[in-house]
């Protein structure tokens, strides 16, 4: 499975974009905050989730780990495919995401293209003791181009943790530490 593209950003489309990586373009479809984000002719690195179909194989984007984690919660939701859940996620930032299905607004996620009012109820139940409270910026986190920005947090995502268990774990810890520092006492939590 492709995890993670860096490259160069060669060609932008409505909701997806082509990524140079080593004289190969992979075309990876992200969310609208990551699509802003990314400038045609400069380097990108993108964690990716690989969608294979019978008929097809398709790449879904994200620029941090927290973004793909919640796209792969998005997913376990019935009724939920990958398109459907990019359309989720590019409702808002994916803080904005995050919250509102912490705070059951399931009408901002029926905003979304192709999401009806029921799927948007079956997505607020069925993840908001996932993805929990969204305190991620009263507890010291850095926000920037509307994503989370968080190395600790990022970090422990990668050893495992899901997203609401590193976000506990972080919440409790003193904002002014180092990043090193913060994912060792969580780490011996």
């Amino acid at each position: 499975m492709i995890a993670r593209l860096a490259g160069k950003i060669v060609e932008k489309t409505d909701k997806s974009a082509i990524i140079d990586v080593a004289g190969v373009g992979y075309e990876v479809f992200v969310a609208s905050v990551d699509h802003e984000a990314l400038v045609l002719g400069e380097a990108a690195t993108l964690y990716t989730y690989h969608h294979v179909r019978e008929t097809s194989q398709e790449l879904f984007g994200f620029s941090t780990l927290v973004g793909k984690r919640l796209f792969e919660l998005l997913l376990t939701v019935q009724g939920v495919g990958p398109k459907a859940a990019m359309a989720i996620l590019s409702v808002g930032d994916f803080e904005n995401v995050r919250h509102a299905i912490g705070q059951n607004d399931a009408l901002m996620i029926a905003q979304a293209a192709g999401v009806g009012r029921k799927t948007a109820e079956r997505v607020v139940l069925e993840l908001h003791d996932k993805v929990g409270e969204s305190n991620l910026a009263s507890a010291g986190f850095v926000v920037g181009r509307g994503a989370i920005r968080d190395d600790a947090l990022e970090a422990l995502i990668a050893l495992g943790y899901s997203l609401a268990d590193a976000t506990a774990r972080l919440q409790e810890l003193p904002a002014d530490l180092s990043t090193e520092e913060k994912i060792r006492r969580a780490l011996a939590q």
